[in-house]
């Protein structure tokens, strides 16, 4: 019950009032044009009141402390100013906060380009994945259709929902069950509704075929509020010594079944350059070793006790030179996100981890320029080893890649609400988020590429 006071008393200041938020005027310096988004009215059973359920479910971690900062979580340390300890999982509730502030926001659903759903999916679909609804997993979304169809229904009915958009911040398989399974297994059916097939999906994973999800980072710990934090940060990580050439944070590879992080595991665990030393210099102009005080680091995350503690894992981030981002359960990874904040080069296994996942904010076009790809089947299956692979790397190369990925590091960043206008002048996750997701339905209205 403690849980859910401090919950009630949390969502007493969370929000400004969405009439406040329209009745103010848009900046006349602003160029809204066809940029234009109306925030759906949702009755709080659809967001806000899911928030006190954060410790009802004894399956799932109780996220009741997370909820502080308007979902950032607390700070790492009473001093920070720009770090917290953000659970991922609240992506949806921060995204909305900032959708208050989007600066082309209209109560005129006519005149809107695009509505926002402000639904928090994830949240919700905690009962039907860990709770008392597990088994009628197959409903989740149908009330809130329902609900869009009986209440100013014409909204939805004009364009069938197409310039409809949500943000969901599990994996779609998450919510890809067929609706036809029986009896339920893992996920739920969200995604799988007929109903909901014209709205574009901002997920932080997506699958390989359907058209209506966008996949969007993960929320990292990093959330600066004005230019001059985001700039020292990124000076540290500029300055930031390279002692290690290559990490993993994260957990499994502990069995025996063959898979990439057992073999990341394995390679750490005895690793050397050529000579037996941690020094190597390529004869075709590899980079130079000689400075590098471990081949290889492991950063434990067994058991979530990462999550939330990015010290634990920041600071090795910023000692190494590539960071090993192999698939788990899925194909992408939260860490991924947190090692380019920390400027580590991605080293990626699986195209899906990243390069035809997040093609609004790591552009595939621009891969080669930041990240190494080493199909996972050859270090498996036929001994090609990671070591070998990054060692041959011109150091010029990646002095180059590095510089690629701090230039990466504010389109990643979900910056905090309220932020300075000098910090608002460059785009974050969240800008390039809904600036695609206008992209996608404008063009998808111009063409007609909808079900009806």
């Amino acid at each position: 019950m403690a849980c859910k006071t401090i919950s009630f008393l949390f969502f007493c200041f969370l929000f400004i009032s969405i009439d406040s938020i329209y009745s103010q005027e848009t900046d006349p310096e602003t160029d809204c044009r066809n940029r234009w988004i109306h925030v759906r009215r949702l009755p709080p059973r659809f967001n806000l009141d899911l928030l006190p359920n954060c410790s009802e479910y004894p399956l799932f971690e109780n996220f009741c402390p997370y909820l502080a900062n308007h979902g950032l979580g607390p700070k790492t340390h009473h001093k920070s100013q720009s770090w917290y300890r953000t659970n991922p999982l609240l992506l949806e509730l921060i995204f909305h906060r900032r959708m208050l502030e989007y600066p082309c926001l209209t109560s005129d659903p006519n005149q809107a380009n695009a509505i926002y759903l402000p639904y928090y999916a994830a949240i919700d679909a905690l009962r039907y994945l860990y709770g008392p609804d597990v088994n009628n997993s197959m409903e989740h979304g149908l009330e809130l259709y329902y609900y869009l169809q009986e209440n100013e229904g014409w909204i939805w009915s004009r364009n069938h929902g197409v310039d409809h958009f949500l943000v969901m911040s599990r994996p779609a398989w998450d919510f890809s069950q067929s609706v036809d399974v029986d009896p339920p297994i893992w996920g739920t059916s969200f995604l799988e509704l007929p109903e909901f097939y014209n709205v574009t999906a901002l997920i932080v994973e997506r699958r390989a075929w359907p058209w209506q999800e966008q996949a969007v980072p993960y929320l990292t710990s990093f959330h600066p509020p004005n230019l001059g934090l985001l700039e020292s940060w990124i000076k540290r990580v500029k300055a930031s010594r390279r002692t290690t050439l290559m990490l993993f944070a994260g957990g499994g590879g502990v069995g025996s079944t063959p898979n990439i992080r057992r073999s990341i595991r394995n390679e750490c665990e005895n690793s050397s350059f050529s000579d037996g030393s941690n020094t190597y210099v390529n004869n075709g102009g590899g980079y130079d070793y000689s400075n590098m005080r471990k081949v290889c680091d492991i950063v434990d995350c067994s058991n979530g006790i990462c999550e939330h503690d990015p010290i634990r894992y920041m600071r090795p981030m910023l000692q190494a030179t590539f960071c090993l981002q192999p698939p788990g359960d899925t194909p992408t990874r939260r860490s991924t996100f947190d090692g380019i904040v920390a400027g580590c080069i991605p080293v990626f296994f699986e195209e899906q981890s990243a390069k035809s996942q997040y093609v609004w904010h790591l552009p595939e076009e621009m891969y080669r320029g930041f990240a190494v790809f080493i199909p996972k089947e050859d270090v498996v299956f036929k001994g090609l080893r990671i070591l070998d692979v990054l060692r041959g790397i011109p150091r010029n190369e990646v002095r180059r890649m590095r510089e690629r990925v701090i230039e990466l590091i504010p389109r990643v960043v979900y910056r905090k609400h309220g932020s300075s206008s000098g910090l608002r002048a460059i785009k974050d996750a969240f800008d390039i988020a809904v600036e695609g997701a206008l992209r996608r339905i404008n063009s998808r209205l111009k063409a007609g590429d909808f079900d009806q």
